[in-house]
């Protein structure tokens, strides 16, 4: 059974979605990056402080094979698991690709500490999540297999999600 794969920004509730859809669907949910803080034994900040971002990214890659690996399931991603083409090669083969995309706006007017890419500072945080959002959006469009356009709640788009994913599934 193909996996479910939540892609887009960080703050753009995909753990939230994917803990939502696995009650809906009784399906089992994991994320990759509790995944990485798992095999690392260590919190995502605590890598990004002491072993950097180029680890956390190995880290997450590695997490993207584990999770490939598994059948049935939602996949919650971090949201930088778009930057490397290897990870989305790996989730796409065994899964059903959702890009939950959300605006700078709404994720920005939430509290995002120990996030190390969008917390902190207000302003910096501002102008962090407006540039990833620019640098990212083409790859979370090019990996999608379904795009969820804004919602007003996470909810909401778990709904669409749900829809779409019981569509495939029945179909194949």
């Amino acid at each position: 059974m193909k996996n479910l794969v939540l892609i887009g920004m960080p703050g753009s509730g995909k753990t939230k979605i994917g803990q939502y859809l696995a009650q809906k669907l009784s399906l089992p949910a994991v994320d990759t990056d509790a995944m990485v803080a798992q095999a690392a034994g260590k919190t995502i900040p605590e890598i990004f402080a002491q072993e950097g971002e180029a680890r956390f990214r190995d880290l997450e890659t590695q997490a993207a094979r584990r999770a490939a690996q598994l059948s049935g399931t939602i996949i919650a991603t971090g949201g930088g698991m778009v930057l490397r083409e290897e990870n989305m090669a790996a989730l796409a083969a065994t899964g059903i690709v959702f890009f939950r995309d959300r605006p700078p706006e709404a994720i920005l007017g939430e509290d995002h500490t120990g996030r190390p890419l969008v917390g902190g500072d207000r302003d910096a945080a501002r102008t962090r999540i407006f540039t990833l959002y620019a640098q990212r959006l083409p790859l979370y469009k090019r990996y999608a297999h379904h795009y969820i356009p804004p919602t007003d709640t996470y909810q909401e788009a778990a709904e669409q999600i749900a829809a779409i994913y019981e569509k495939e599934v029945l179909e194949l």
